[in-house]
């Protein structure tokens, strides 16, 4: 099993491996990595042989603007593993920039979290990625309770406490009580799919095509939930899809906001149904604690005010939303306790 016991040859590190970014916290250091979970790979020779080119940001760059032979892959697809060996040589290049990777440091041992809606053969597959990337030693924590755990939430006392954790890929909404999950609904739609809203808005109503990174621009510029007392303006550039030249064209937050409109509803549903299906005195507990929004589509305007209207609760956003996940593994590998929120454990043997 995993040990908590202090190692001095050894790293602890918490992986944070999500759909659209990688946070990686090593213990006694804090958040030393933010990336996109991107890898440029260059085809070589007859047999298309892949060679990485970049990791991270340098890879987000050259999405949609590669040339012949090149391409850009995201290995996570809903916040699991869709390319396995990919996905192993952006977590070693990651730990390797994270960690000392000389002597007794090079392997470490890593808290690695995953959806709580996961199947035990997608979790395994975590877990032997991890390792298969110089782990030492891997465990898997749900991401709910890494979420909770890094907002500062009771989650060990007898009380009842929600978090609706918004990623890339997907949205995890769940009641915890005593160290475990009592109620957990898992949506594949959150940030990716707010993007696509926008990409289809400027394709249907002004015939213009925008790619990804543009989208996300523009939804972190002007995007919002609510009616905004002075309501905003972008210029957008993009290519005419009827004549294929350059072209601007300028967009307002209104537009944005009815297109992201059935992505939002969509998520508020999966809050509303989980809270109907948690038991009465939990509820109670809701009420007073109100619901906790952790992950990056936390940070879009007005969202806690709009589900508080909507599901009669007070609705919190955490301090720092993009990094709750890793903190709540930080806090387990710095705290001599939380083995009994270990879903997976499995050791790597010494070669």
């Amino acid at each position: 099993m995993f040990s908590f016991k202090p190692n001095l040859f050894r790293q602890d590190v918490g992986i944070d491996i999500g759909t659209v970014n990688t946070v990686i916290y090593v213990k006694s250091k804090g958040v030393v990595i933010d990336e996109p979970s991107v890898v440029a790979v260059r085809r070589r020779g007859r047999k298309g042989q892949k060679e990485i080119i970049a990791f991270g940001s340098a890879a987000k760059k050259m999405i949609g603007r590669t040339p012949q032979g090149i391409t850009t892959l995201k290995p996570l697809s809903y916040g699991v593993i869709a390319d396995f060996d990919m996905t192993r040589y952006m977590i070693r290049h990651y730990l390797s920039q994270a960690s000392p990777q000389n002597g007794f440091f090079s392997h470490p041992r890593v808290a690695v979290c995953v959806p709580a809606s996961v199947t035990e053969v997608e979790k395994r597959a975590v877990v032997e990625v991890t390792l298969a990337a110089g782990a030492k030693e891997a465990f898997v924590v749900e991401e709910p309770l890494a979420a909770a755990m890094g907002i500062g939430l009771p989650i060990d006392e007898a009380r009842g406490t929600m978090i609706v954790n918004m990623g890339g890929g997907t949205c995890e909404v769940a009641v915890i009580s005593l160290g475990g999950i009592v109620i957990n609904q898992s949506v594949r739609v959150a940030g990716e799919a707010l993007d696509e809203a926008i990409v289809s808005l400027l394709r249907q109503n002004y015939t213009l095509a925008i790619g990804e990174s543009t989208a996300e621009e523009i939804k972190i510029a002007i995007g919002s939930v609510i009616p905004l007392e002075q309501e905003l303006r972008m210029d957008v550039k993009g290519r005419d899809l009827l004549n294929g030249l350059p072209r601007v064209i300028s967009i307002g937050s209104e537009e944005v906001r009815e297109a992201m409109e059935p992505v939002i509803a969509q998520i508020e549903e999966t809050v509303h149904s989980t809270l109907e299906r948690t038991p009465p005195e939990l509820v109670r507990d809701i009420v007073d604690q109100g619901i906790m929004l952790s992950g990056g589509t936390a940070n879009l305007r007005g969202l806690n005010i709009r589900f508080a209207d909507a599901l009669n609760v007070p609705v919190h956003i955490a301090d720092q939303p993009v990094y709750s996940v890793a903190l709540g593994l930080g806090r387990m590998l710095e705290m001599p306790r939380g083995k009994e929120n270990v879903s997976v454990t499995v050791e790597k043997q010494d070669a």
